[in-house]
């Protein structure tokens, strides 16, 4: 099985939709979208996912499935450590706190860390792997301790159309690593495709694994650079880029 996991384009948060970038990005990723195998197709519930869909489905005759638990990644928010009085989304920390805490890079004990159990981060983070599971299993994956059992093996591709958070908190379950690493390492640009594949190499027992994150080839083929979306400044003296 593939799954195929696909950000918005460049987003407009205020009106939960795209810019006029997001929508142009959108349309460059069609042609890709047109070349894969899709054999189901499902999209969050806010704006700037179900626009991209739109746009990225678009002459294929998909309709995809709204799902409520892939709209993006939306435990309460947090106070983070450089900032308490401050409500913060729980992945935006700075390197220097988050570095510091060694439970945030273990795939168990990552929603102990006080801003995180205070947030109930790790009770929304399962509410959502269990869901994903769910679809899994009624898809012939059925989870077993860190692996799943191919109970009915396929080659099947199912294609999400999401956000960035939630495609971490998904990769992070299926591939049995911290979210926080993958929050904070990571980045996955606007049209972005990120796709996991089932391995059975023995009988039965299927792993996912990464073959691609944040691929924004099809922007490239367009000669048009992936917005900054994800990102934070490369360099300090940087001002046009995102600092916080």
């Amino acid at each position: 099985m593939k799954l195929i996991f696909i950000r918005h384009g460049d987003p407009d948060y205020d009106h939960d939709g795209l810019t006029a970038t997001g929508a142009r990005e959108a349309q460059l990723l069609n042609p890709r979208v047109k070349g894969m195998k899709i054999d189901q197709c499902f999209v969050s519930p806010l704006g700037r996912a179900k626009e991209t869909a739109e746009l990225g489905l678009a002459g294929t005759g998909i309709k995809p499935v709204e799902l409520p638990w892939l709209r993006e990644f939306c435990p309460p928010v947090i106070k983070r450590p450089d900032r308490p009085e401050r409500d913060s989304v729980c992945w935006d920390w700075l390197p220097k706190d988050f570095c510091s805490r060694p439970e945030l890079f273990d795939a168990d004990r990552w929603g102990d860390v006080p801003e995180m159990a205070a947030g109930s981060v790790r009770e929304e983070y399962d509410r959502v792997c269990a869901s994903l599971d769910e679809l899994l299993a009624k898809n012939g994956y059925e989870r077993d301790g860190r692996m799943y059992r191919a109970v009915r093996p396929n080659n099947d591709t199912l294609v999400f159309f999401c956000h960035f958070g939630l495609t971490c908190v998904c990769l992070s379950h299926l591939i049995n690593v911290s979210p926080m690493v993958l929050w904070q390492g990571t980045c996955c640009a606007p049209t972005s495709v990120t796709t996991v594949v089932t391995e059975e190499r023995r009988e039965g027992e299927a792993y996912f694994r990464a073959t691609s994150i944040g691929d924004t080839g099809h922007l490239y083929a367009a000669s048009t650079e992936p917005s900054f979306a994800a990102r934070f400044c490369e360099c300090w003296k940087n001002t046009d880029e995102r600092h916080d």
